[in-house]
């Protein structure tokens, strides 16, 4: 189904279970996303790939922390996932290539250690997001020291993505005068009891490896962002599990991506952090 066809079938299986006026305000924090898996022949969304080498323009310089390289940990393919995103992003991004410094893998050069410590793990400088425009990109080699992963082509299944449980997102919602004190408390764990009890939602995300949509943190509610910054104000960009074919090693932890909103749809890349958890 295209977005609209899926938003509208959302909002009448919502409506069905909570009434108009809460499954108004339901949808209103839904936000488009893709569940990633390991691509079959003919699958992949364009260049959107776990690993491999970075898609950047000639001339680019290639993200660095105090001089040590560092390691590319996927790409999206920014054009081929467009006709879902809407107005989420600017047109003609192309493509997002997610860096990190790598201290976990089997690769990684024993002096990320030293950086390691010196920097918290949701630091700037631990983590970039660099766009290229998708007519110009070119497949570019790492530096020496810069961890190399096998590439893992993803496939992109389009749906809409709700707040985790915890998340203040929920807050905004209105629940209506009949909602208990508990409902009231916990606003995300009551309406997930009220959707999750019959047939699957339409357009759910059935993945724990998640591009745009909403954040999962198991820790915590909502991403560690720079200390004083409002969480409510950013924008997730990319989700991964520690799971399977991009597990880096580690405590197995999940790996994110965020971005203020504002820098996201002026499409101003260098604002990205990572956000980290358990990482």
């Amino acid at each position: 189904m295209d977005p609209e066809t899926t938003r509208s079938a959302l909002r009448d299986f919502c409506a069905d279970r909570l009434g108009t006026d809460l499954a108004a305000g339901l949808v209103r924090l839904a936000r488009p996303g893709f569940a990633l898996a390991e691509a079959g022949p003919g699958e992949a969304a364009g260049h959107s790939r776990f690993g491999g080498r970075a898609m950047l323009e000639p001339d680019t310089p290639w993200p660095m922390c105090d001089g040590f390289p560092l390691s590319l940990i996927a790409v999206l393919d920014i054009d081929a996932l467009a006709p879902w995103l809407g107005d989420v992003l600017p047109a003609g991004t192309g493509l997002l290539n997610f860096f990190y410094l790598d201290t976990d893998s089997e690769q990684c050069d024993p002096a990320s250690f030293e950086l390691a410590l010196k920097y918290d793990s949701f630091a700037p400088q631990v983590g970039k997001v660099v766009a290229a425009r998708s007519a110009h990109a070119v497949e570019t080699n790492p530096p020496a020291r810069s961890s190399v992963f096998d590439p893992v082509p993803w496939a992109a299944t389009p749906g809409f993505d709700f707040p985790d449980t915890w998340d203040p997102a929920w807050r905004a919602l209105d629940l209506g005068p009949e909602a208990d004190h508990m409902a009231r408390a916990m606003p995300g764990q009551h309406v997930e009891e009220l959707l999750t009890d019959g047939p699957k939602r339409p357009g759910a995300l059935a993945s724990e490896d998640i591009a745009f949509g909403w954040p999962k943190f198991p820790t915590g509610s909502s991403p560690m962002v720079p200390w004083g910054e409002d969480p409510t104000t950013y924008h997730h960009l990319l989700q991964l599990s520690g799971q399977g074919e991009w597990y880096l090693g580690g405590d197995g932890g999940w790996m994110h991506w965020s971005i203020p909103t504002d820098a996201l749809r002026a499409g101003d890349f260098s604002r990205a952090i990572p956000t980290p958890d358990i990482w």
